[in-house]
């Protein structure tokens, strides 16, 4: 199955549906990626229990999740990996990062992932940009979303 790049398409999903998604994604008991049709049937037979307070309080909750996923999978195909529809957004030291490294005008271009994690981070903590102890964390950060968006993604798509 060819991973499809759908990075566009995962704006215009839904917070509280992304984390949906991203639950599923991540259930250790899972033998494969879910698909986006694995996410509504586990959805339907109330195998996600999540909202602002820890679960799906409402009826119509799950109608207005199921909906939205109905959506994606008409757009997409319920064969469609549901990981490329989780919104992907970098912590607030990282969101000053990439603001910063867009902002810098000895470099024309758009950082990239890569670009941040060969330099960038290195650069503003001795630039005292960012406090010396959150570097690690950033770079983890940076080094997860290279794993699952490439090197060469454009940063400022990580911006909340």
């Amino acid at each position: 199955m060819t991973m499809l790049r759908l990075r566009d398409a995962s704006t215009l999903v839904d917070p509280r549906l992304s984390r949906i998604l991203e639950a599923v994604v991540n259930d250790p008991a899972r033998s494969r990626p879910p698909t986006l049709s694995d996410v509504r049937a586990v959805l339907v037979a109330g195998g996600v229990q999540w909202s602002e307070e820890g679960e799906i309080s409402y009826p119509q909750d799950r109608t207005s999740l199921c909906i939205g996923l109905d959506d994606l999978i008409n757009r997409y195909g319920e064969d469609a990996s549901a990981g490329e529809f989780i919104n992907a957004k970098a912590s607030e030291d990282l969101a000053r990062v990439i603001e910063t490294a867009m902002n810098d005008s000895s470099d024309p271009h758009k950082p990239t992932l890569r670009a941040l994690r060969d330099g960038m981070v290195s650069r503003l903590v001795g630039q005292g940009g960012i406090e010396g102890d959150r570097d690690d964390a950033l770079l983890i950060e940076i080094d997860e979303l290279i794993a699952r968006y490439g090197a060469d993604a454009p940063a400022q798509t990580f911006i909340r």
